[in-house]
């Protein structure tokens, strides 16, 4: 195991922030993680970059306990961190460079480091420009280039794709799929579901400071495989409907986004379901079904929809 975190607790005053979370981290995985705001995720990121101390619990990293030899396992860590931290009064190379040296780089080492992670990153022809000249996603694969230039063996990736167009959003995907491909282990943190689907071996949902499910995304789906995804139209939106809804014994959930509600249901109940819109005077326009799918996972487990709740 490249991770293991045993029993972890952390707490901030009276907020349990991680409770007794427990997580294993094969070598070689994309590890997805997600969980609604508030969940623990950031905590967990921290304690796992030693910026955050724990109250209890063990956390060993490439076999080693990390408040043991922190300083060298660090050494072999990458973070691309949600906010982008570059310097914008330097070009992209001497950021990627500058990186490097933080990482105890130098001659060719850095030379070789900070050319191959901009080529990585396909910013090699852009590397004498400044990040003030660069569109979002540009910046997005700087901010990820100066995390690749020591070449670690675990990266971090917190919503690495966040305000982006989908050409840079696909690039960056299957970069993370190549850099994978290496033999570097990758923990993915995002709110894009479909992004966790596309490229994750492994996925874990936390939700108050839990682990509250983990598997694959064809394991997490079978979770839930009695339930019922059905979505319902709606000429105008209404909150009320929900309330409305959640009030059948069979629905285990229900959000509304825009001018779609989205139940989850225990029970094949269309005509129980209509029954509650009419009632309510809400005009139907279009009504559809569909097998439960990852994001439907997550809102019967956590009763919020992801979205809603971003990392």
């Amino acid at each position: 195991m490249i991770i293991e975190v045993s029993d972890l607790v952390k707490r901030y005053k009276d907020n349990l922030a991680i409770d007794h979370l427990s997580l294993q981290v094969k070598e070689g995985e994309i590890f997805g993680l997600l969980g609604p705001n508030g969940a623990g995720k950031t905590t967990l990121t921290n304690t796992m970059l030693g910026l955050t101390t724990v109250d209890q619990g063990t956390i060993k990293i490439f076999g080693e306990e990390l408040r043991k030899n922190e300083r060298e396992i660090k050494r072999h860590i990458g973070l691309v961190p949600q906010d982008i931290a570059v310097y914008e009064e330097l070009s992209a190379l001497e950021n990627v460079r500058l990186f490097g040296r933080l990482y105890g780089l130098s001659g060719n080492a850095l030379k070789e480091g900070t050319a191959d992670a901009l080529e990585f990153t396909g910013l090699t022809h852009l590397q004498n420009k400044r990040p003030a000249q660069f569109s979002g996603g540009m910046k997005r694969r700087l901010n990820i280039a100066c995390a690749l230039v020591h070449k670690p063996k675990l990266i971090i990736m917190d919503e690495p794709t966040v305000g982006i167009d989908p050409q840079s959003r696909n690039y960056i995907l299957e970069s993370v799929k190549k850099l994978n491909a290496t033999g570097c282990t990758v923990i993915y943190i995002s709110h894009y579901m479909e992004e966790v689907e596309a490229i994750c071996s492994q996925i874990a949902i936390v939700d108050k400071g839990r682990i509250i499910a983990k598997g694959t995304k064809e394991e997490l789906a079978r979770l839930i495989i009695d339930d019922h995804a059905l979505f319902v139209d709606i000429e105008s939106p209404g909150f009320s409907i929900v309330d409305a809804l959640k009030k059948l014994p069979s629905v285990k959930d229900a959000v509304i986004d825009d001018h779609t509600v989205r139940i989850i249901s225990a029970a094949k109940n269309i005509n129980e379901v209509l029954s509650v819109f009419l009632d309510e005077g809400v005009i139907v326009t279009k009504v559809s079904t569909n097998t439960p799918t990852l994001e439907d996972v997550f809102l019967t487990l956590t009763g919020r929809a992801l979205r809603e709740g971003s990392i």
